[in-house]
């Protein structure tokens, strides 16, 4: 009786021992997961005020003394976000007095932050679904790309409906207003060594989006108005509004850009885009420079409209190429040397994009055609620099 009586006791001790340690565990458990939800419940509401700051251009302020100095990609590859409020104020409310520039989605503005600091704020206009893709767009490629022949892009801004892109500014504008626009006077500035300058300046540009950049980035809407120009005149690529990565998309999954004049033939058909559509776009820059033309003359008869059927004729005739060129540099470049752009420039509009040059190869032509002081690899002996010297002071 006593050895069961000892045996029931000790049945029953192991039973609360066992029920006790599942307690523990269970409390344990519940503990665990009740600590989960509140971080994750934590996380989220983080989120939710970002997204709602974000929406409301509630954006953390950055000091703008730091703008000049300021990195475009994070180490967490975020843009710098800026309040609405030092915009506003930056651009006295966006007064049209100092607008830049403007497109058929955006309009762009001349700022001036704090410590004097300029910059051009780009304000997107257009349906919701069209500012949302180029803001994106934007801020996905220029956010991770750094080069020299590339525009900076400083910092961005959501205000209500309205999206903000904050990028460096360039003090001489664009070149398509510099050959066309109301600074058309001042293109005299656009020397023959000058127009092969930019030019190399955004064949390395174009390199870079093309070869370095992995995958590659096609711009698509590569044109005159996008290409800038700070105070030396060093070309810098804008524009990615349009952009998409190599490989990745045909026409009917891209959006393309309606600039006249400027779009390859796989561009208007339904054909796979690559790097070879940009080549077609430098082509037509090229052209600009050597003729003064805009792309797209809708005034002119029509098979004279577009840059390329008007100059196609000409180019590959060596005694007609100076009845095309821009009369602001006749006779300022050595013959063989206008030959061998104008070749360039034909190669890169053909039709078919596999007769096309990589871009790379455009940039080994035209470097030796460029001053060695000017980015180039060509060497100008003194004596020629005294005797055009002498030519002009006898033509003034």
């Amino acid at each position: 009786m006593v050895q069961g009586l000892h045996l029931n006791k000790e049945t029953i001790m192991a039973i609360c021992i066992s029920g006790l340690l599942v307690i523990i565990l269970s409390l344990c458990a519940i503990l665990v997961w009740i600590l989960w939800r509140r971080k994750h419940r934590d996380y989220g509401s983080k989120d939710i005020q970002s997204s709602d700051a974000a929406s409301k251009g509630h954006f953390f302020t950055l000091s703008y003394s730091r703008l000049s100095s300021l990195k475009m990609l994070s180490k967490r590859e975020l843009v710098a976000t800026i309040e609405y409020s030092k915009l506003e104020a930056a651009t006295n409310n966006f007064s049209e007095d100092i607008t830049l520039g403007e497109g058929s989605a955006s309009r762009v503005y001349k700022a001036c932050l704090d410590m004097g600091v300029l910059a051009a704020v780009k304000k997107l206009d257009g349906s919701k679904q069209e500012q949302e893709r180029m803001f994106v767009n934007e801020l996905n490629f220029l956010g991770r790309i750094k080069h020299r022949n590339i525009v900076s892009l400083l910092g961005c801004c959501i205000h209500g409906e309205s999206s903000f892109l904050v990028y460096e500014y360039l003090q001489n504008g664009s070149l398509g207003e510099l050959l066309h626009g109301t600074s058309h006077g001042l293109a005299s500035v656009l020397t023959w060594h000058m127009r092969m300058k930019i030019a190399i300046d955004v064949a390395r540009g174009l390199e870079y989006l093309h070869e370095t950049c992995k995958p590659p980035v096609i711009l698509q809407d590569l044109k005159s108005s996008n290409i800038l120009l700070d105070a030396d005149y060093n070309a810098k690529i804008s524009g990615f509004g349009f952009a998409i990565h190599g490989g990745k998309q045909n026409k009917s999954s891209a959006q393309l850009s309606d600039a006249p004049g400027i779009a390859s033939l796989e561009n208007v058909i339904d054909e796979k885009i690559t790097e070879k559509s940009d080549v077609y776009a430098f082509g037509i820059i090229l052209l600009e420079l050597l003729t003064g033309r805009k792309p797209f003359l809708e005034s002119t008869p029509l098979q004279c409209q577009s840059i390329v059927a008007w100059a196609m004729p000409n180019l590959t005739h060596r005694s007609k190429l100076p009845d095309i060129l821009d009369a602001r540099i006749q006779d300022t470049m050595d013959p063989k040397h206008l030959c061998q752009v104008a070749a360039v420039a034909v190669l890169c509009v053909q039709p078919e994009p596999s007769y096309r040059p990589l871009i790379s190869d455009v940039l080994h032509s035209l470097t030796p055609l460029v001053p060695i002081e000017l980015g180039g690899t060509l060497s100008i002996a003194p004596t020629a620099d005294k005797n055009c010297s002498e030519e002009r002071n006898m033509d003034s």
